[in-house]
């Protein structure tokens, strides 16, 4: 599950995408180099082959682990793009290009949005839709939407299986939540996932915070938002808490987490990135990041090590069951940082943002104080951390 929108005015173009996937099914951030091929070269994406172009563009990434495609990102000439999973009636390919494969391959080969958005419809009509897209569920597969932008607007891209549709965005807010929104492909939809996946609900929610998005402060409030009236996640037994943009895992029958954020402001001459590079936004920080600025985030998978991403899990994971005192002392201490971070420059602020977490996450070392969640819900996981401290879960492909 995810939730991506768009903001276009007359001066900027303001992007932001929540990738919602498995609990520990890290999401790493990777920097890849512009590089020339030789031709003829065939690219191995994740399930499936293709043939490679002579010349690829630099791109910044926010991109599950295991996969070759990412969820969403940007590249050298200031395109971005995020996906969601829509649930269709057509038939899945057991073979071909997953939503993220295509998300790395519109920002790998296009300069512009419009561009971007000719190839991603191109590759889905040669290629189709198909493999394995879950980490823990092997059956889990879907269609995909994209939300492709750039300075000049924005593109919205639907797509169940073979049938595709498109609407430009060039003034406004748009937002795309797990359902289908254009009118042309509603028919395809499938009736029971979207309500399991509150896609209705949230995409109402998001498109309401996008309408009053007005510059990256507020991109981010609204990816940290848990729903209507609702400060602290609300939780359901059936699918955890899925009413807002900022996911928490605990379900029984779904039980997404949002494992990465990302939130882009596009300007005719100057573009600027921020990722949080962890999962939680509502109490992660989100960082600078651009092509021309690697940073050592760790190589994180399913188990647990001293990545980046699961230096935050431990005290992402210590914290949801804390007492009010203590989460608001932290959210109040996040508020502090990410200000701080604003405002300083690229370098500074990550220095900033790795010195608070450290600090977190020695307070937090064998933190026993008393769990308040439900019984059912903390036996969700603790199920999820027995399975990240003993080994990632991929017998099925190597890392």
């Amino acid at each position: 599950m995810c939730d991506t929108f768009v903001v276009v005015s007359a001066d900027q173009v303001l992007f932001g995408k929540n990738s919602d996937r498995d609990p520990n099914e890290a999401q790493v951030l990777s920097w890849v180099p512009a590089r020339e091929y030789p031709a003829n070269q065939t690219l191995n994406c994740t399930w499936t082959s293709i043939p490679q172009v002579r010349l690829t563009n630099a791109v910044l990434l926010c991109r599950p682990f295991w996969m070759w495609g990412a969820e969403t990102g940007a590249n050298e000439h200031g395109v971005v793009i995020g996906n969601e999973a829509i649930f269709t009636r057509e038939p899945m390919q057991d073979e071909g290009l997953l939503g993220m494969d295509l998300v790395r391959l519109g920002l790998e080969r296009a300069d512009t949005a419009d561009g971007a958005k000719d190839i991603i419809c191109e590759l889905i009509a040669r290629h189709g839709q198909g493999g394995r897209c879950g980490y823990d569920s092997p059956g889990f597969s879907y269609h995909n939407s994209f939300i492709i932008a750039d300075a000049g607007g924005a593109w919205v891209v639907e797509a169940a299986g073979e049938a595709i549709a498109t609407r430009h965005i060039d003034r406004g807010a748009y937002a795309i939540s797990n359902g289908i929104t254009l009118p042309e492909l509603m028919s395809r939809e499938d009736r029971i996932r979207p309500r399991v996946a509150m896609a209705a609900a949230r995409r109402q929610r998001v498109q309401c915070l996008a309408e009053s998005v007005g510059n990256v402060r507020d991109a981010m409030a609204a990816l940290r938002d848990h729903g209507v009236g609702n400060e602290a996640p609300r939780y359901r037994r059936l699918n955890g808490a899925m009413s807002g943009p900022c996911m928490h895992a605990g379900g029984w029958l779904a039980a997404s987490q949002t494992v990465g954020s990302f939130v882009a402001e596009l300007g005719q001459s100057t573009q600027s990135y921020w990722a949080t590079g962890t999962a939680a936004p509502c109490m992660s920080v989100f960082r600078p990041v651009s092509m021309a600025n690697p940073h050592n985030v760790g190589t994180p998978t399913g188990e647990q090590d001293g990545s980046l991403w699961w230096t935050f899990e431990a005290v992402h994971r210590a914290l949801l069951g804390a007492d009010t005192g203590l989460r608001s002392e932290y959210l109040a201490d996040r508020d502090r940082v990410q200000s701080l971070v604003l405002e300083s420059d690229a370098d500074a602020a990550w220095q900033v943002a790795n010195s608070w977490l450290h600090e977190w996450a020695q307070r937090l070392s064998g933190d026993n104080s008393t769990d308040i969640r439900p019984p059912w819900l903390q036996r969700y996981w603790q199920r999820a951390n027995r399975q990240a401290s003993r080994t990632s879960r991929l017998p099925w492909r190597p890392v």
